[in-house]
């Protein structure tokens, strides 16, 4: 654990500048642009920021500042967003962490959910005492989203469509079926909910699981929707899909090709 000491005038005219150069993380290449300085003295000048406890190291080569009331630089994520953004990007915050920030659930998750356009060898890494879960998705399917200023920093989270599209892909994302169904089902009864928006998204991921589960969750939970179920049967593709990957799937509910859990079976009257 680094304890704070002292830093000394000329260092601190160069952090101040590098405060005002950055937002909320500093790289290496932003410290030595900033500073005109070499890459390898910039490095070895944040370093020893860092053993001073004034700056605490993310990755090789990223800073964050630690916060002046701090008495320790052993510090967690002030904004695990950022940080998700500067590692990972192009990404976006989704699944059950975008069910959060948009009050489709009431459970917390501590793993902050992130789809990447990247593909990492480490796809559960732990950031400074942060669990994240990093998922890999083509550029094309950055769509759907919405950004948020989370401090001087600009992120993007899933709207609240992609974000229940993304958890019909897979249930995962959204901690498994029965927390989607209750986060679908808040997501219905609330103001963001537009199903002609959820389709239309889903015909754009061209994911023929997406119907089935969907078309399925609809009549279990709003069988009122008639239009939207109709429009569910209409895409049906070829071939069978479990409710859950996740769950023992044993029976099928034939009108949606859909394998589910035994007590999901009676549920649907199928």
């Amino acid at each position: 654990m680094d304890e704070l000491t002292g830093i000394g005038k000329t260092d601190r005219e160069r952090m101040a500048a590098v405060i005002r150069g950055t937002k909320g993380t500093v790289s290496v290449g932003e410290a030595a642009r900033i500073l005109n300085v070499a890459s390898t003295d910039a490095s070895k000048m944040l370093s020893r920021w860092s053993k001073k406890g004034w700056v605490s190291r993310v990755r090789q080569g990223l800073y964050v500042y630690v916060p002046l009331e701090s008495r320790t630089a052993d510090v967690p994520l002030e904004d695990p967003w950022l940080i998700a953004e500067r590692l990972f990007s192009p990404c976006y915050i989704g699944g059950w962490s975008a069910a959060e920030y948009f009050d489709l659930t009431e459970q917390i998750f501590s793993t902050i959910m992130v789809m990447t356009v990247q593909k990492p060898r480490d796809r559960k890494p732990a950031i400074k005492g942060t669990a994240f879960m990093l998922r890999t998705i083509s550029e094309k399917a950055m769509f759907g989203l919405k950004p948020v200023w989370r401090g001087q920093v600009k992120s993007l989270v899933s709207d609240p469509a992609r974000t229940i599209l993304d958890m019909l892909a897979v249930p995962g994302l959204g901690g498994g079926i029965r927390s989607l169904k209750e986060m679908f089902a808040n997501y219905l009864r609330s103001e963001k909910s537009d199903l002609d928006l959820l389709v239309e998204y889903a015909d754009r991921l061209n994911n023929g699981a997406v119907f089935k589960r969907l078309g399925f969750l609809l009549e279990k939970t709003a069988p009122e929707q008639a239009p939207a179920i109709a429009q569910c049967r209409q895409r049906l593709t070829t071939g069978n899909t479990r409710l859950d990957p996740a769950l023992n799937n044993t029976r099928l509910v034939t009108r949606w090709r859909l394998w589910v859990p035994e007590n999901w079976k009676e549920a649907a009257g199928d």
